[in-house]
């Protein structure tokens, strides 16, 4: 019998880790590139995929106004809304993926990475409308990933999983996987991950 795996991308991890490597927005190719690449890897030489799931949120697109600035802000007229809306369709409409949506919730307003090390370094003084960022928060993904490992695993719908994250939010859907037969493989794009997402991996990628 064909051994089958599925491999399970935490979207927002995966595009956060391919921005950094890439100095640029991942485009589909980028993504599915990652997805070849683990099925070529000697542990999965003699498996077939049985399908890529990735998990994400819809952009946001309603209007607010900027705290400091007063001016009204329609997050679904920004190029970052395009560029991920772009994205997420592109990669629903490729071969062999489904994309499960969770949410995302506007949480007020932040001091954005920049200004933050900025303050601290002492080579910035005072806040400008520019500093200020909006919060935003992803919700629902995490449930939907560890639905979706339950379910391949009960329903023994492959024999192998390899999961694509570094959120440690992911382990009881792990260790569920394991207790039922499967074999779980993390494959964490080179990133330092909490160590219990190591330990209840079968390999690391």
């Amino acid at each position: 019998m064909v051994e089958r795996v599925a491999v399970l991308l935490d979207g927002e991890f995966v595009k956060k880790v391919l921005q950094r490597r890439l100095g640029r927005f991942p485009e589909v190719a980028d993504v599915m590139a990652e997805v070849e690449r683990i099925l070529k890897t000697p542990h999965l030489s003699d498996h077939r995929l049985y399908r890529t799931f990735y998990y994400t949120a819809d952009p946001l697109k309603n209007k607010t106004r900027h705290p400091l600035s007063g001016q009204e802000i329609e997050f679904g007229a920004t190029p970052a809304f395009m560029r991920n809306t772009r994205l997420i369709d592109r990669i629903e409409n490729a071969p062999d993926v489904a994309v499960r949506r969770g949410t995302l919730a506007h949480q007020g307003w932040q001091l954005g990475h920049a200004s933050v090390r900025g303050m601290l370094a002492g080579t910035k003084q005072s806040v400008s409308p520019q500093d200020v960022v909006p919060k935003v928060r992803q919700k629902g993904v995490d449930m939907r990933i560890g639905l979706d490992i339950a379910s391949l695993a009960l329903k023994r719908l492959v024999s192998t999983i390899a999961l694509v994250t570094g959120d440690s939010d992911i382990v009881p859907a792990m260790k569920l996987a394991r207790r039922e037969g499967l074999r779980v493989l993390l494959d964490p794009l080179g990133h330092s991950v909490r160590p219990e997402l190591k330990v209840h991996a079968d390999r690391v990628i």
